[in-house]
């Protein structure tokens, strides 16, 4: 009884706490609430990411308590999602002051975090459409709340039609599922699938992966991400922090039903070939934060191959630490003013075959380490190739490449300690997602992860001759191709916002 009262405390206390900021985002909205007050509303944010992290120590164990579900991975999304919302509201609070719905963003970040959060708690399956809908119309209400500019608008209406079709995809595959187990309970229904036939299985899979490639922007759906764009740079953070990466968490959860080889196979092979075209985009475009956007469209490809191959753990330790990398990228992106100036130059100093040669061992040894480790799952023959040439290759560009003894030593220093803290991550998020770990749920075949090197494989020795034959018209081709994929629709595009020149220099609308 003892066991069943803290968890219940402490899922009490979570959720008065996170309730509090909701309610003085609205206190916020009245436009004679001074402006003081946000530092009152931002405090208040700050308990919910506490009491979760402190969770994922103290919980050891999956519970169901009424519609909610208390485990591992609810405790680790809530405190990754409500902590990101409280970096981009304090970060808010300076950026977007001026603007005519100052008041507005606030409130609606903390609706649609919390959302998000909640829909991860959430055991029964109306509660997480519910809330997983909600946190789409959050950012479709945030990408248009310059409603002044059509342009945002309209790329607000691109964005909400393609998550209302993610929506009702999601619904579909729900409504099948509770009908066919008679369970509305997540955790009930997934214990009954053994009932389903084969056929019912492919279709419920086929509309999960399907409701998961749109908001994750996988090929052919990610035009809306390109034209969400236009939001201002906190909007973007959050969405390519906490929103677009949902795609894994929904699909982890929904693991023991994810195992029928021809929807492993379609989210496989969509993903792959969105890694390739998220890199390209990301190589051709010229606007920083559509530079972003393709590097989202690959990390997401990527997480969602993880994710196809079984290792869904490793899905959503890549999606958080994706998340904070990208929300960083975003709130600096105002400083990148002259990237030619700032890029990082490789060494081209005197190259070491000795130090080439213990850079290809490292690589050689830390694959076959990663390799043998698991050697019968095939994401982790991904992992070692992957590992492999990434080390491999950052010990050639920090020690074997440096021309003197003090470069070599520093070098050699961070290479250690990017190891090192590569380590305990990795370490830390496998011990505290012991409960999805990639041997207790699911499996994939050794084919699958043979076919995802082999299409990357290509993609990039394709690259490597197309960077060769530069003056070829194939590469005008593929370049052109790949710079019109990463621009948004023609109507999204103003010289000059439009609607300036149409409003008094007044201020905004919360003064």
């Amino acid at each position: 009884m003892h066991a069943q009262i803290e968890p219940n405390f402490i899922m009490n206390v979570f959720f008065i706490i996170i309730a509090f900021p909701i309610l003085s985002g609205m206190i916020l909205l009245h436009p004679k609430t001074p402006l003081s007050f946000l530092q009152i509303h931002l405090c208040l944010l700050v308990p919910g990411p506490i009491i979760a992290l402190l969770a994922i120590f103290y919980l050891h164990e999956s519970i169901v308590i009424g519609p909610w579900r208390l485990d591992s991975l609810s405790w680790v999304l809530a405190s990754f999602v409500l902590t990101i919302s409280l970096i981009l509201q304090k970060f808010s609070v300076r950026y977007l002051f001026g603007d005519r719905s100052y008041r507005k963003y606030f409130i609606l970040f903390t609706l649609t975090t919390v959302s998000n959060a909640l829909a991860w708690f959430s055991d029964d399956l109306r509660l997480l459409l519910f809330f997983f809908g909600a946190t789409l119309f959050g950012l479709f209400l945030l990408i248009g709340l310059k409603r002044e500019w059509q342009v945002a608008k309209k790329a607000a209406l691109s964005s909400g039609r393609m998550f209302l079709i993610s929506w009702l995809f999601l619904l579909a595959a729900v409504i099948w599922l509770s009908e066919k187990t008679g369970e509305w309970h997540l955790s009930m229904a997934l214990s009954e699938t053994e009932i389903l036939h084969s056929w019912e299985k492919t279709g419920m899979n086929l509309l999960l992966v399907t409701a998961v490639l749109i908001p994750a922007a996988q090929w052919p759906f990610g035009k809306w991400l390109l034209n969400s764009v236009v939001a201002p740079t906190p909007v973007s953070a959050i969405m390519h922090a906490g929103i677009v990466n949902s795609g894994g968490m929904l699909l982890t959860r929904f693991a023991p039903l994810v195992q029928e080889n021809l929807s492993q196979t379609v989210l496989i092979v969509i993903s792959s070939f969105s890694i390739l075209i998220g890199t390209g985009i990301m190589l051709v475009q010229v606007d920083y934060k559509r530079q972003l956007v393709g590097s989202t469209i690959a990390q997401m490809g990527f997480m969602l191959i993880q994710c196809g191959l079984g290792a869904y753990a490793a899905a959503i330790t890549h999606a958080v630490l994706h998340g904070l990398f990208k929300a960083t990228l975003f709130l600096q992106s105002g400083s990148v003013f002259d990237q030619n100036k700032d890029k990082i130059k490789l060494a081209t100093g005197h190259h070491s075959p000795v130090l080439i040669f213990i850079g290809i061992i490292l690589g050689l040894g830390s694959g076959i380490a990663i390799w043998f480790s698991s050697p019968n799952h095939s994401y982790q023959l991904v992992s070692a190739i992957i590992l492999g040439w990434s080390v491999s290759f950052s010990w050639v560009q920090l020690v074997a490449r440096s021309n003197e003894q003090m470069g070599r030593f520093v070098g050699g220093m961070l290479f250690i300690g990017a190891g090192a803290v590569y380590l305990i991550v990795q370490g830390g998020f496998h011990e505290i997602l012991h409960e999805v770990h990639e041997s207790v749920v699911g499996t994939s075949s050794f084919i699958a992860g043979v076919f995802v090197l082999l299409i990357l494989t290509l993609g990039s020795l394709f690259s490597a001759w197309l960077m060769s034959h530069r003056s070829s018209p194939l590469y005008a081709k593929v370049y052109f191709w790949l710079l019109r994929l990463g621009e948004p629709d023609q109507e999204l595009i103003e010289s000059h916002p439009k609607y300036l020149a149409q409003i008094p220099l007044q201020g905004g609308s919360f003064r």
